[in-house]
């Protein structure tokens, strides 16, 4: 956690006004092009990972497809910093399948409104079953979306755990592109 603590301190005067944007692009998604939207996120989370004087090394983002090419992004998943570096790498922008408690956590609850992503409750299936149609029908319209199949953070370090089956409904349902994504070491940052 100390490097949160040392990301927030070394920009504690550009939170103010970057959060402000924010909050103001969260409440008003559809008076702002997505791509401004995904640029301020982006924008952040950079400051973020050089002010946490972070190596972050990112092959592979030529075969990122262009946005408005629906696609989906599969990865494993390691650790909070996952997402930052999902965001920071990827220049199209994309909506998220995040699990229901991270609904209302600031800064994060306005990232889940300006990204269009769904909250999924994994203990309601018929919910996560609707998540699921709710981004099938996003990416078959050129949206591009991640999910982290294991359904949560790995416990053994670079060792994946097993992947939920339903979580590739909506590539197969979409029959979009699937873009696979493997963090290693992720964990180690915080």
């Amino acid at each position: 956690m100390n490097r949160i603590a040392l990301m927030v301190l070394r920009n504690v005067l550009k939170v103010p006004g970057l959060y402000a944007k924010l909050c103001r692009y969260a409440k008003n998604t559809d008076e702002y092009p997505e791509q401004e939207r995904w640029d301020h996120i982006r924008h952040i989370l950079q400051l973020g990972v050089e002010s946490g004087n972070l190596d972050l090394q990112v092959t592979g983002v030529e075969n990122i497809p262009a946005p408005g090419t629906g696609f989906m992004l599969y990865a494993n998943h390691q650790g909070m910093f996952d997402a930052v570096a999902v965001v920071t790498s990827c220049p199209t922008p994309l909506g998220a399948v995040v699990k229901k408690e991270l609904q209302g956590i600031p800064f994060v609850q306005q990232v889940i409104d300006c990204t269009k992503s769904f909250p999924m409750d994994r203990e309601d299936v018929r919910q996560s079953l609707t998540v699921i149609q709710n981004v099938t029908e996003e990416v078959k319209n050129g949206r591009a979306y991640i999910i982290f199949p294991e359904g949560t953070r790995s416990k053994k370090s670079n060792q994946m755990g097993e992947f939920h089956g339903g979580s590739f409904r909506c590539a197969i349902k979409a029959k979009c592109p699937i873009l696979p994504v493997a963090f290693i070491a992720s964990f180690k940052v915080f």
